[in-house]
Formats: C-alpha cells, structure tokens, sequence
C-alpha cells in the first residue's frame, strides 16, 4: 500500500470514481478539521503530529494529511484504446512532470496515459500530489515496448502525433478532432528517434526567441486543450 499525500490529493483520493480503496488516514488536528466533512463514515483516523507526518510520508509537502490507499494498480494498454484521446510520455524521467501531464489529460478530457516500464517515472506518491490527485482518476498503463504500442494504436484507427521542437510544422495546424494519441519526449532529449519515426506527424510549439523548449507537462497541456478547443468548434 501508498501513502499519498496533501489535501487536494485526499480529497481527490476520497471523491467518487477514485480508482483505489482508502484505507486509513492520518492527519495533524487542523488538517483533520478541514477535513472532516469529506470523511467517509468508517474510514480509520489517526491523528498525528507534523514531524510524524514528515517520517510517515518522506516529505514536507503534505499539508497535514496523508491517506493510505491500495498500491497503484496500472491499466491494461487495450483498454486505453477505447478512448479518443490517449498521451504517451516517452521516458520522461521526472515524476513531477508526469503527474502534471495527468492533471492535463484529465482536465482535457483524455482516456488515459502511457509511460514505459522502464527508465520513466511511475505513479509513486510524488507523482500524485504533483498531479494534485487527479491522476487517482486517470487510467495509466506501463509499456514494455512504446512504438509497439502506436503501432497498434494505429490499427485500432488512431492518427500519433508527436510533439518535436526541431519541425515547421505547428501543432495549432494538425486536425486533433478524430481519435488520437499524442506523444511527449523526455526532458531535454525529446522523443526517441524510433518513436518520432512511428508518428503519422509531429509538430511545434511555436516560441519567441531565444526560448527554445518548454516544460513537458507544459507542452502537453497545449496539445491537449487545443485538442479540446477544436473538438469543442466542430461539435
């Protein structure tokens, strides 16, 4: 089991739809009082000091409660493609940027999220309350093998577009409003030349100079929410 962590983590973890059973909360007594509304009835409650929730979580970013939850169970990759939009992090190492990329797939709408087994960020608590929880609601699956996975992306009727900084093309130019997967690179290096090659397109993000990249949760909110704004046009 996980200790996840920060109050809009809790509260996310807690709400309807949450894909892992609560267990126990432990919370330092201003924590508990905010939250005692949201409590579901039987859920065990201790209450603690902040320096035992220092030890009990690994990290001073807890704001005062921590919830014990099921160990994250990942999805089945065929069942991210009954979705119409799906992000792929392509080793992207940093748990951070993968819970914020999560907080954007959710609030854009997207089925779901890919990472690599290996040499990319799982979803440990740091992810979670990067993505201030909603990735509690996210269906996120492990990859052995990432092009294997567009490939059959592709055949299941889904165009790839991966976001490149180094092409002409603007991703405000590509048709995001059929069923899609977009593909964000690791930090720093980008998408792997063979998965840039398994994309149908990439695309830029247009930038004033001399700023050359951004953040990848960054870019990805940007796929995303055009994403949306161009499905929201043609419906």
């Amino acid at each position: 089991m996980d200790w996840i962590y920060g109050r809009n983590v809790v509260l996310m973890a807690l709400a309807a739809g949450s894909r892992r059973r609560a267990h126990r909360l432990a919370a330092t007594q201003p924590a508990l009082k905010a939250l005692r509304l949201s409590l579901p009835p039987g859920l065990a409650v201790d209450t603690l000091a902040t320096h035992e929730l220092d030890e009990l979580t690994g990290s001073r970013d807890h704001q005062g409660v921590a919830l014990q939850v099921d160990a994250f169970t990942y999805a089945e990759p065929e069942s991210l493609l009954a979705a119409d939009i799906v992000v792929v992090l392509d080793e992207v190492s940093d748990p951070r940027n993968l819970g914020a990329a999560a907080r954007s797939a959710l609030a854009a709408g997207a089925g779901g999220l890919v990472v690599p087994r290996h040499r990319s960020a799982a979803v440990t608590p740091a992810a979670v309350k990067a993505s201030a929880g909603t990735i509690e609601h996210l269906p996120v699956t492990q990859v052995t093998n990432t092009v294997a996975f567009l490939k059959q992306a592709k055949a299941a009727g889904f165009w790839v577009y991966g976001a490149a900084g180094e092409v002409a093309v603007s991703y405000l130019d590509l048709d995001l409003t059929g069923r899609i997967v977009l593909v964000f690179g690791a930090e720093g290096r980008g998408l792997r030349p063979l998965v840039a090659r398994t994309c149908d397109a990439l695309a830029s993000i247009p930038m004033a100079p001399p700023v050359e990249s951004l953040n990848v949760s960054v870019a990805a909110a940007l796929f995303l929410f055009e994403a949306r704004r161009q499905r929201s046009a043609s419906s």
